[in-house]
């Protein structure tokens, strides 16, 4: 990809903002945001993540393409700051994900996300179609939900084409 596609800023209705790789420096911001937003801090590696920025340079946003052990790729650490959400942001970022990143693609999810997803072509995945990642993942979240400490249970789901 051209560095000026890599880097090119991008509008979402009137607010306007940079998606590009991540920088080492961005390291911090980027755990900062994952456990404020109290999303799976797990797992996390600069290298694999696009951030959005501002024109003024602040951290925005960010997500990642994160590689399992069983050859199955998550779209993962989807984040927006708090103070920028309701502008399409967190959809562009998803959008980029994407379109850089290999079929089938997987994520995971709580369920009451799970109607946000299908606009990008994801689907709901049965535990007997799950890469064993997810299925293993999938027995944890079954086991945490029978301990009723959340009414949410979490989704698996994939993008085939």
């Amino acid at each position: 990809m051209a560095d000026t596609e890599r880097f090119a800023k991008q509008m979402v209705g009137a607010f306007h903002f940079v998606l590009r790789p991540a920088v080492e420096q961005d390291f911090p911001a980027i755990k900062k945001l994952i456990n404020d937003v109290r999303i799976n801090p797990i797992g996390l590696d600069w290298r694999r993540f696009i951030v959005a920025e501002t024109p003024e340079g602040q951290f925005a946003g960010c997500g990642q393409l994160k590689p399992h052990g069983d050859g199955s790729v998550e779209m993962a650490s989807i984040a927006v700051a708090p103070a920028l959400r309701g502008q399409g942001l967190a959809s562009a970022i998803i959008r980029r994900l994407v379109s850089e990143g290999p079929r089938p693609l997987y994520l995971t999810c709580r369920s009451t996300l799970g109607n946000f997803y299908p606009k990008f072509g994801f689907r709901i995945v049965e535990k007997d179609r799950m890469p064993r990642y997810f299925r293993r993942l999938s027995r944890i979240a079954g086991f945490v939900n029978s301990l009723h400490i959340t009414k949410d249970r979490m989704l698996v789901m994939v993008l085939e084409s």
